[in-house]
């Protein structure tokens, strides 16, 4: 019985910390203080817990609908695999610069939301939670986990890591003063490029693994 246990811990483990260098909560404090700068704390702890909300719901559904959205394109998961390893790649290039994923959200997007008058609603869902924190790369991953995940306990731990994820989202951003003011944007920088390298190991074995699922290597 403690066999099992360890195993679906470790795949636990391996899951999070996949989902987190992906979806980088951290390096989204700078975009989350930009877009609530003129907010209470407690309008900022709304938006904090309506964004986490938002992530986990987005990427709970594409991991369970994801076996259909492969049958309906006629794609296989290996295809997929080496589609989204390159995606990731993308990102974690953009990453290891220790600048904001532009497959995420750009420096324009950024300045747009900043700049107009929008409900917290609309600040908590976009650009937050989509395409910010849960974009292409964070779905993409959990429809694969998803995919390849055989048994029910191996999906209920997915799901499990996606909750914990919402949890750090939640936690993250609203500590994001304080963390803007302990690492400071050098450190911001420093903790993106160092996921972006965890990414780039991520996005080569998920290309390698879908090349040998493709050619029956």
């Amino acid at each position: 019985m403690v066999g099992p246990v360890i195993e679906y811990l470790k795949y636990f483990i391996i899951l999070y910390g996949g989902l987190f260098a992906i979806t980088n909560p951290v390096g989204a404090v700078p975009v989350f203080l930009s877009v609530t700068h003129d907010l209470s704390w407690r309008e900022r702890r709304e938006i904090a817990t309506k964004t986490a909300i938002a992530v986990v719901v987005t990427l709970v559904v594409f991991a369970l609908i994801g076996e259909w959205i492969f049958k309906f394109f006629g794609s296989s998961t290996d295809a997929f695999a080496i589609a989204g390893g390159i995606l990731l790649f993308k990102m974690a290039m953009e990453m290891l610069s220790g600048k904001l994923s532009t497959v995420k959200i750009s420096t324009e997007e950024t300045e747009e939301f900043s700049e107009e008058v929008v409900t917290l609603e609309e600040v908590a869902i976009i650009p937050l939670a989509i395409p910010l924190i849960s974009g292409p790369g964070a779905i993409t991953t959990v429809m694969l986990y998803m995919a390849k995940s055989h048994h029910l306990s191996e999906k209920a731990t997915v799901i499990a890591s996606i909750v914990a994820i919402g949890l750090t989202v939640w936690l993250v951003l609203c500590s994001s003063n304080r963390i803007q003011k302990k690492l400071g944007r050098v450190g911001i920088k420093v903790m993106t490029r160092m996921m972006g390298l965890i990414l780039t190991s991520m996005a080569v074995q998920m290309i390698i693994n879908g090349i040998k699922g493709a050619f029956g290597l």
